[in-house]
């Protein structure tokens, strides 16, 4: 028999009813019972999705109001001390506390810590727990949620993330202890749910277990067999899930676990699917992730239907079809898109259409030719080989271009050592420079410009004076700050990956093709579809006019190559690494154009570069190359006399700092006041050849720091990196903070910086 299910399905609702619910919560504007009530048809109509697509089992529990591992906390009873909860209960307001530092009415409080969902672009609330963690059966919406579908008479799958893996992504943020001391305690409160939900009348519960996709020590393999082994309930089935890539080292444990069923990522992990065929048990249910979980490409239906049948062949057992990973990464529907290309739209897929898929795939399978299975392979043969063979997605020009690339367009002119000496003269800026990071505060005006401009409601020329305004608003203000090299504030700016696909091309844009990336927070992707190539020039003609209006250095804006691809939908028809090159080629130009233009200083920012490492330290090295040479295409086409800056925006670089200091920057910045300059310790025990802009303020927060605390945080950058080598500058852009507090923060860190130099520290 064969089974298509959904892993899970995104959760803020096609029109992001969920963001607008949640918000109008958070703003006082409505009720609890209201906000409840919106949940209720956000569910409804996701599991009436599922259902009309053909799928024979629905999901429940992937619904959740901020986050579902921030859920899964409440449901524990996993919440820090420091909210104060009273009794064994945890509220919406608490769970809304947790995860952004308070609830619509109540005191504030330091959120939990928010960290990236393995390598996906969605971010998850960080499990805060202690030595001597108690849990309990706390938060009951898995149980409310699996009624709910079961009175509307669905057919359900409840997903509930897998203990080994909550365990793994727990944190404790005052104390070191063995976290598998906890497992005992937290495997009662599974069984506990466990059982409430086989009482229900439920036949399967999926547990999601991805770190069996990661590198484990042997202890924690060992403990999976064992927790499994707790696990069991008479009558009630367990699948886990497994996703975001290959078992490797982890296939026997995944296999031999004490479950019903196992769900493998057959995308990522496709060429480990014959062994895995094989070697699982004819008594467990496979499940084949066959449709991408994580782009918005039409699935190959024909080329899956012959792996399935190999698959069908060696699994003697029953055989279960899903997408890859939780359809949460994939926008929600795509018949919403009205304005989007017909051929373009016609090789997409969003999370809707991919239910289609997925039965589709298991009717087949089945035997089904009914006219309208029929009828789905069909147009999807014509869409896969539309694209295959457009001249939109192939331009030669540019293939050729990639294939010219030779080693010297990866090096500068000079070492670091000349070129700094070079830069000196030019630029002829003190000791600790300060500078920002690039924007400035967008307000509404600003927005109301952008959208009228791009609905054609002002003229271009209109537009363009408006923006110029804006830019010598912005480069007034910091020449009163005084720091030492200017932006232009970047008002033109939507988004820092979308205004640059607009301009280039080979890529796409959707009207409704949202993700949640965290929160109420959604994004829209552009989508990389073809060949990426610069029609034009795309910043200099505002970065000349701000020149013109300075005598003091100004520094171009650019976001890097990898950032743009990996905060974007790519390609699936060929290699990540080719496509980055292809960008950075575009950026290039880009880059000798600014310089032609006498823009001496010029910032590529590459926030992604840490967070696109693959999931397996083996393939590290081959990631991190090709990085690295993007970045360098990118920037060394370039005088020794132009500044090249970078941005970086994460928390560990001890994994990378050598593949940092290959990307051969003069300066880099990056986000080190949250955790006191602790983050230099990598700069110190590595010996960072080149500049460092520490970032002396949270931009993040709407404080502003007083000169002394700035001025601390500096002496403790110089007790780990040479003081002349230091910049002073904010630790990311101010694109989201008031006037107010960026003219204050400003004055201040100027301030800072002048203290600096009195006291002599170079």
């Amino acid at each position: 028999m064969v089974i298509s299910h959904s892993v899970g399905f995104p959760r803020i609702g096609a029109n992001r009813e969920m963001k607008k619910a949640v918000e109008a919560y958070w703003k006082g504007q409505t009720s609890q019972e209201e906000l409840i009530k919106a949940g209720r048809k956000i569910r409804e109509t996701n599991w009436q999705t599922q259902a009309n697509a053909g799928l024979d089992l629905v999901s429940v529990g992937d619904f959740a109001w901020y986050d579902h591992i921030l859920n899964w906390s409440a449901t524990l009873g996993v919440v820090p001390p420091r909210f104060k909860v009273q009794g064994a209960e945890t509220d919406l307001d608490t769970i809304f506390r947790m995860g952004r530092g308070r609830a619509p009415v109540g005191e504030s409080t330091a959120a939990c810590e928010m960290t990236k969902w393995f390598d996906t672009n969605y971010h998850y609330i960080t499990p805060e727990v202690q030595a001597k963690q108690q849990f309990a059966f706390s938060y009951h919406a898995i149980i409310d949620e699996t009624r709910e579908a079961l009175n509307a008479g669905y057919q359900v799958k409840p997903i509930i993330p897998g203990p080994m893996t909550y365990l793994w992504l727990a944190k404790s943020k005052t104390e070191d202890f063995n976290k598998l001391s906890l497992l005992g305690n937290l495997l009662e409160v599974y069984l506990e749910v466990l059982q409430k939900l086989q009482s229900l009348g439920v036949e399967w519960v999926q547990l999601d277990e991805p770190i069996l996709c990661l590198d484990l020590p042997s202890v924690w393999k060992a403990q999976f067999v064992l927790a499994y082994e707790k696990l069991k309930i008479e009558g009630l089935k367990v699948m886990i899930a497994t996703y975001f890539g290959k078992l490797e080292d982890n296939l026997e444990t995944a296999l031999d676990l004490s479950v019903e069923g196992v769900h493998v990522d057959a995308i990522r992990g496709q060429s480990e699917l014959k062994v895995i065929a094989e070697k699982v048990s004819p008594d467990k249910v496979l499940s084949v992730g066959i449709v991408n979980g994580r782009n918005i490409w039409k699935n190959d239906l024909n080329s899956s239907l012959a792996t399935l049948k190999e698959v069908q062949n060696l699994h003697k057992g029953q055989l279960w079809i899903s997408s890859s990973c939780s359809l949460l990464h994939s926008p929600v529907d795509l018949d919403s898109e009205k304005k989007l290309d017909d051929e373009i739209k016609s090789w997409l897929a969003f999370a809707k259409q991919k239910c289609v898929e997925i039965a589709s795939l298991a009717k087949k399978l089945k035997g089904d030719s009914s006219q309208q299975v029929e009828q789905v392979f069909q147009e999807n043969a014509q869409a896969i080989q539309s694209r295959k063979h457009s001249s939109r997605v192939h331009k030669d020009s540019v293939k050729q271009r990639v294939s010219q690339i030779d080693e010297s367009m990866f090096t500068r002119k000079s070492d670091y050592a000349v070129r700094a000496e070079v830069q000196k003269q030019a630029l002829n800026l003190p000791e600790f420079p300060t500078t920002t990071l690039g924007s400035f505060p967008q307000t509404a005006e600003i927005r109301k410009q952008r959208r009228a401009f791009k609905d054609h409601k002002i003229s271009e020329a209109d537009y363009a004076h408006f923006m110029k305004k804006e830019i010598q608003l912005v480069v007034q203000k910091q020449e009163g700050y005084d720091l030492d090299v200017l932006v232009h504030g970047e008002p033109e700016r939507n988004d820092m990956v979308e205004y640059f696909g607009e301009l280039l091309d080979g890529f796409a844009f959707t009207q409704y093709g949202w993700v949640q990336s965290y929160g109420s927070r959604c994004v829209k992707p552009p989508i990389i579809y073809g060949d990426v190539q610069r029609p034009n020039p795309m910043t200099t003609e505002w970065s000349k006019y701000a020149q013109s209006l300075t005598k003091r250095p100004m520094k171009g804006m650019l976001t890097g190559a990898l950032t743009i691809l990996c905060w974007s939908f790519p390609r699936d028809d060929m290699e990540r690494s080719e496509i980055c090159m292809q960008i950075a080629l575009a950026l290039r130009d880009e880059v000798q154009d600014l310089e032609k233009s006498e823009i001496t200083v010029i910032q590529i920012d590459e926030p992604a570069f840490r967070e696109g490492l693959p999931l397996r330290k083996s393939d590290w090295q081959s990631y991190l190359d090709w990085a690295v040479k993007s970045f360098r295409l990118s920037a060394s086409v370039v005088e020794d006399s132009t500044q090249i800056h970078t941005h970086m925006c994460y928390s560990e670089f001890n994994d990378v700092i050598e593949s940092i200091a290959a990307m051969d920057a003069d300066v880099i910045t990056i986000e080190t006041s949250r955790s006191d300059m602790e983050l230099l310790d990598a700069f110190e025990h590595f010996s960072y050849p080149n500049e460092i802009g520490p970032g002396v303020y949270d931009i993040h927060s709407p404080n502003v720091p007083t000169v002394q605390w700035m001025v601390d945080l500096m002496r403790k950058a110089a007790s780990r990196v040479p003081a002349k080598r230091l910049w002073v500058n904010p630790d990311c852009g101010l694109k989201t903070r008031g006037w107010e507090e960026t003219d204050a923060a400003l004055v201040n860190m100027v301030d800072a910086a002048k203290q600096l130099r009195q006291e002599g520290l170079v």
